[in-house]
């Protein structure tokens, strides 16, 4: 039975050794755009609204499959007042926030693609993981007699007469298509635009209906006039009544990025030998 020990780890090692050759590590940056589809642009799922940028560290398993770990910075903003939708410009919301995204994403390559070699240069891809984000919705109404010229954290108003403010994380499942393309030796680069559906309805601080100041969880305190009007900062009048809806009826907001990025290799001359 002594043998079988022996025989085990040289087992392992080999799988080892295996596994180390059919991995090759890859770092890549990007920058871009960023935009977002919810309660303050509803139809427009191709708007940009802010910048995007990031960066990962990728395993390639072989020429189509690969798994990274990813964070993407973006910011995303909306403000009905510059709508083209006559509701929305009376309603007269706005807000913007940072997006802080982190996540794990597996990509597979259509081609026989890869950065140090392989017998393509380029090729289609797609991609899909999960992840989580950190947000925080602000909004400013400068114009505006009560809240002047400050920038208010909304969650903390609870602007739909809420118990708790909302949580400022949510889990979110990207996915998307790209393109990848052969630069040099070890260079790549990539173009790629994707979405993000997150569980939560309340990245830009919207989600349900216009709450009743007498019963809502509001205190009655020096800073209950400022969640009135955050919560319905409408000029128009009779606009906002306790119980209309505030937002749309879909229960998850969406957001994306798009952008361009270059990548590095680490392979030796004998992974991918084709």
């Amino acid at each position: 039975m002594q043998y079988k020990r022996p025989l085990f780890y040289l087992f392992l090692l080999s799988l080892f050794g295996v596994a180390s050759k059919a991995q090759t590590w890859e770092l890549g940056i990007h920058g871009g755009g960023a935009g977002y589809l919810g309660d303050l642009n509803q139809t427009k799922p191709l708007k940009l609204s802010g910048f995007s940028a990031g960066g990962y560290v990728k395993i390639n398993f072989d020429p189509y499959w690969a798994l990274g770990a990813h964070y993407t910075y973006g910011k995303i903003k909306a403000d009905d007042l510059k709508s083209d939708n006559e509701d929305f410009r009376n309603r007269g919301l706005n807000f913007n926030t940072g997006l802080n995204e982190v996540s794990l994403q597996v990509d597979f390559n259509f081609l026989e693609y890869f950065a140090g070699g392989g017998a393509k240069g380029f090729t289609p891809y797609i991609y899909t993981g999960i992840g989580g984000v950190f947000f925080s919705p602000k909004a400013s109404y400068p114009n505006d007699p009560v809240l002047g010229d400050e920038t208010y954290k909304l969650r903390f108003y609870k602007t739909e007469g809420q118990a708790e403010p909302y949580k400022n994380y949510a889990l979110t499942v990207p996915y998307g298509v790209g393109m990848k393309f052969r630069l040099k030796e070890n260079w790549g680069m990539f173009t790629q635009i994707g979405y993000r559906s997150a569980y939560t309805d309340y990245l830009d601080d919207v989600s349900a209906k216009y709450p009743d100041p007498n019963n809502s969880n509001w205190p009655a305190d020096n800073n209950l006039l400022i969640r009135q009007t955050l919560s319905n900062p409408s000029q128009v009048a009779g606009y906002g009544s306790p119980g209309t809806q505030r937002g749309d009826f879909r229960k998850r907001d969406t957001y994306m990025f798009v952008g361009i990025g270059i990548s590095y290799t680490f392979v030796s001359q004998k992974c991918y030998t084709f």
